[in-house]
């Protein structure tokens, strides 16, 4: 936490002041007074020859897969954390560049929100990115606060609440009372997870390949963790195995729920374990409050319903979850005075 004192000389004087979601498969940039300016996908594309940053976010994506040798195209993070460190900082520094012009990088304090698990070492891989891409100074949140305010939860209350953060690389499930998280797990399988799922499945069970961007359009249209009564399908077209010819097939809304049900289910075990960790009164506490479910993974239809039923306790999805981890960061950039006890320097 920041004392008083150091966070009030530090946070004056700043030209352009940002929060950022950086996260495995989309990140977020938040400008004070603006709200989000940047939604774009975690992808960078680099030019092994020349060192130097070809593209980032949506226009990167379009390199994938199809890039000559000489150009590296990928995501920097994995599982919530930076996996390649050169890559995570041309990309901070793209999205920096399409936030605010250049004259003003030395000026710039940005909130970053990071899993509940990181290290020490993952930290300062985060810190230290930012700082080589131009920023002044840096502040971390971790990412369940960050949700839960972006959510619009009540943090200060003395009675507790869980929130389930669903992303693209982590699950974060915290309770949190007293403007604090007392209590958190958290699993390296979510919403990248579920997309890899779906790939094997279709290689096991119609011997056709697909992509991780394609696996993850048929999650959003009919990936389900729950029977549904209006079943949905999709057409799509993949490389039969064995032949290298295209084959184009029929997915259902059932099969897909199929698909998905190991890393929904890990999710479910880690909801349960944080249940039964919890004293008494703070699970009375979240029998009465409920589960806030936040991040792209809550949007698999039916999640919501599954966990109620799983646990016994109400579940509610936040307004538009995809973003509640940059809007909590972008409380503090608002009105820091009053977050400063959730931020880490």
């Amino acid at each position: 936490m920041i004392g008083g004192r150091l966070f009030g000389r530090l946070f004056r004087g700043f030209g352009v002041e940002l929060a950022m979601d950086l996260g495995t498969a989309n990140t977020l940039v938040y400008r004070k007074g603006e709200g989000i300016i940047i939604n774009e996908p975690s992808v960078v594309a680099r030019d092994r020859r020349a060192n130097r940053t070809v593209a980032v976010g949506k226009t990167a994506v379009r390199y994938v897969g199809r890039n000559p040798d000489w150009m590296i195209v990928g995501r920097p993070l994995k599982d919530g954390v930076i996996a390649d460190f050169d890559g995570a900082m041309a990309m901070i520094r793209g999205f920096l560049a399409k936030a605010f012009a250049p004259r003003l990088w030395r000026s710039c304090r940005i909130v970053i929100g990071i899993p509940s698990g990181t290290t020490q070492v993952e930290k300062r891989a985060v810190k230290e990115s930012a700082y080589e891409a131009g920023a002044k100074e840096i502040f971390l949140m971790e990412e369940p606060m960050a949700a839960a305010l972006g959510a619009g939860a009540d943090v200060t209350d003395p009675s507790g609440f869980m929130i389930v953060d669903i992303g693209g690389g982590t699950t974060e499930v915290a309770v949190i009372a007293l403007g604090a998280a007392t209590h958190w797990e958290s699993t390296r399988v979510a919403g990248d997870e579920m997309d890899a799922a779906i790939v094997r499945y279709l290689q096991q069970q119609m011997r056709i390949e697909i992509s991780s961007a394609l696996a993850e359009q048929i999650k959003i249209r009919v990936g389900c963790a729950l029977e549904v009564n209006d079943e949905r399908s999709m057409d799509v077209t993949g490389k039969e195995l064995g032949k290298g010819v295209a084959r184009t097939v029929t997915l259902t809304s059932s099969e897909m729920r199929q698909a998905v049900a190991e890393p929904v289910g890990s999710i479910l075990d880690t909801v349960g374990r944080a249940l039964e960790r919890l004293p008494p009164t703070l699970l009375s506490d979240i029998s009465q409050r409920g589960i806030i479910l936040s991040g792209g993974g809550a949007l698999l239809s039916g999640l919501d319903r599954l966990i109620s039923r799983f646990t016994g306790i109400p579940v509610s999805l936040a307004d538009d979850p995809l973003t509640t981890v940059v809007r909590g960061c972008g409380m503090a950039i608002e009105d820091p005075r009053k977050w400063r006890n959730v931020l880490m320097n």
